[in-house]
């Protein structure tokens, strides 16, 4: 009884993990998103549609019609991916 009431807690506790989001692209779509909008930067011209979100390189975006899908890198590539993915930061 002891041992089931310590998994049961330990699934009770929320993530601290940072989770993906949906976004509506207002007045535009995939491909006319202005440069500089939505504090987003093109990943590469070979990942078209991908995005970094904000000033750093922790958070992608997917864009899909009029839509962003943005996740913690870690999550939308995995770990084994994400650190060969180019960082243009500026």
């Amino acid at each position: 009884l002891l041992l089931l009431s310590t998994l049961l807690g330990t699934l009770a506790v929320p993530s601290h993990r940072p989770s993906c989001y949906k976004r509506a692209l207002k007045d535009h779509n995939c491909h006319n998103i202005p440069e500089g909008m939505e504090n987003l930067r093109q990943i590469h011209d070979g990942l078209q549609d991908h995005f970094w979100e904000g000033k750093g390189c922790e958070v992608i975006c997917y864009c899909n019609l009029n839509e962003l899908l943005c996740c913690p890198k870690d999550i939308f590539f995995g770990p084994k991916i994400s650190f060969v993915i180019p960082c243009n930061s500026q």
